[in-house]
């Protein structure tokens, strides 16, 4: 049965959506099936071809109880929710759902102030901080500012996904054959952190075999499953 993870928080902007294609991203270079699925009704769905990854529409709540059914169904698969921002009700039904939770948040005051207010809604959750600054001088006010406000939650926060102009190429519809080094390090990084929480193994050495190494029967076979998720 597969793994429900959800990508989580109150505020908007913060990267949920980069996040979760992040995620399953590094999920296919580390030989991890995986599943993405859209939940933001201001979001088009995007184009599964060539991602190391599939694709699922969920922006109704039948949509999405009937594609988490379908994930769910799915052995040794994880599905990842971009929840979308600016829902509380929503976040409250995908917190329900979810094995684990993630909370992406920037490094600006009223993010921290959010992201605080997110973590003890939601107890089980962790937060991300997402496109964090790569200058030295600006990562260490970052780092020192997460210091001073999220001290009491040090144990759950992940290590930061660095913000990175290349991470755009997963947002569009139709994506590149190759990532960047940098963008797949980036992306193998966060699934590493995901799959030790959720105590999940996986094999390093496939991270060339091509579209997390889903024989064309296979991923025929489980493009229809989420395809069929999502029909009236």
């Amino acid at each position: 049965m597969a793994d429900i993870i959800c990508v989580i928080g109150n505020k908007g902007g913060t990267g949920k959506t980069t996040l979760s294609h992040m995620l399953c991203q590094g999920f296919g270079l580390v030989g991890q099936r995986s599943v993405c699925v859209l939940t933001d009704t201001y979001r088009e769905p995007l184009n599964p071809a060539s991602r190391r990854y599939l694709t699922a529409d969920a922006r109704t709540r039948e949509a999405l109880a009937k594609v988490v059914d379908k994930v769910r169904a799915l052995k040794a698969w994880l599905g990842v929710i971009d929840g979308g921002g600016n829902r509380t009700e929503m976040d409250r039904k995908l917190y329900s759902l979810a094995d684990l939770v993630l909370l992406p948040f920037r490094d600006s005051h009223e993010d921290i102030r959010t992201v605080i207010r997110d973590l003890e809604m939601f107890p089980r959750a962790y937060a991300v901080p997402t496109q964090w600054p790569t200058n030295a001088w600006q990562r260490e006010a970052a780092e020192k500012t997460v210091t001073e406000f999220l001290a009491p939650y040090r144990d759950r926060i992940f290590e930061p996904v660095f913000n990175l102009s290349a991470s755009k190429l997963l947002l569009q519809t139709d994506i590149p054959n190759a990532m960047p080094t940098a963008l797949a390090n980036a992306c193998r990084g966060m699934a590493h952190q995901v799959l030790d929480l959720l105590q999940i193994t996986v094999d390093d050495e496939v991270v060339d075999r091509g579209r997390a190494s889903l024989p064309p029967a296979v991923h025929a076979t489980a493009q229809a499953n989420t395809r069929t998720a999502v029909v009236a």
